[in-house]
């Protein structure tokens, strides 16, 4: 009945249709009752086979049906009460004489076995259909987690390459002339927009305040704004590879104390600069 751990998909399709024997039904429903997967499974089952008898077209009675199946009924009564006469000849009815003949009794079997055919079918198809959304969700699963892993590794390779880059332009930010606790380190590659900055022992600033970078072109254009950023407990913080255009030296980088969310242009003073 069970292949030790769950019940097959096509037991769950004869339970479903009422087609299992008692036994083996008593026995499905005692494991339906500890088991969630078998559950979702033939909540599944009983959905696709609600949804295919929804689809069938519904064909209205013919007008006057019922009353002709009704006077055919009582004509056959009729018939199975009259009575032979002594000579051989019919009694005549009280009724009159009938007017439909009896029917031949026929076999069931001409009309259950369309139905058992398309029984047959149903189950197949419900359980092709639970097997083919068990492996879609596998390949989209798998999909997603090679996504991510394939942004993670191309991310991981920009860092490296502006780290390493021979054409790489490379700065020591301090505050003030003087070199100070406060520094910071910034590799910038112009032919690709790429930027890593990182700082430590940088001051705290207020709740509503933030650290801002900023890339100062070399053809006195205005100021590019490079990212915001809050140094942790330990004074430390980074920004790694901001949106940055492509094909812009830098003069020299800067870094600002603006309110929280940043600005478009530096406010004074440049608390850490460097070329």
């Amino acid at each position: 009945m069970t292949n030790g751990q769950h019940i097959p998909q096509e037991d769950l399709v004869l339970y479903a249709m009422h087609s299992l024997s008692p036994a083996d039904a008593a026995m499905t429903h005692a494991h339906l009752s500890a088991c969630d997967s078998c559950r979702r499974d033939l909540a599944e089952i009983n959905g696709d086979l609600a949804a295919i008898a929804l689809s069938a077209k519904q064909v209205p009675i013919p007008e006057g049906a019922r009353d002709r199946f009704l006077a055919r009924l009582k004509s056959e009564n009729r018939q199975s009460h009259a009575r032979p006469s002594d000579a051989g000849e019919s009694e005549p009815s009280i009724y009159g004489p009938a007017l439909v003949p009896t029917l031949p009794r026929r076999s069931i079997w001409p009309t259950l076995l369309p139905w058992a055919a398309a029984a047959a079918m149903l189950a197949v198809a419900a359980y092709l259909g639970i097997q083919n959304r068990r492996m879609q969700d596998l390949v989209n699963a798998d999909r997603s987690q090679i996504a991510t892993l394939s942004a993670q590794a191309t991310r991981a390779q920009q860092v490296l390459d502006t780290l390493t880059a021979p054409d790489a332009q490379q700065a020591t930010l301090t505050e003030g002339k003087a070199a100070a606790a406060p520094t910071a380190h910034a590799s910038y590659v112009p032919s690709r927009g790429a930027l890593v900055f990182v700082a430590t022992h940088l001051k705290p600033v207020p709740a509503n305040k933030t650290y801002e970078l900023w890339v100062i072109p070399t053809n006195g254009s205005a100021p590019i704004p490079a990212g915001t950023f809050r140094p942790d407990a330990n004074g430390s913080a980074s920004v790694v590879l901001p949106p940055l255009p492509v094909g812009v030296p830098a003069k020299v980088f800067g870094v600002t104390i603006e309110n929280e969310g940043g600005a478009t242009t530096p406010t004074m003073p440049i608390v850490l600069s460097g070329n």
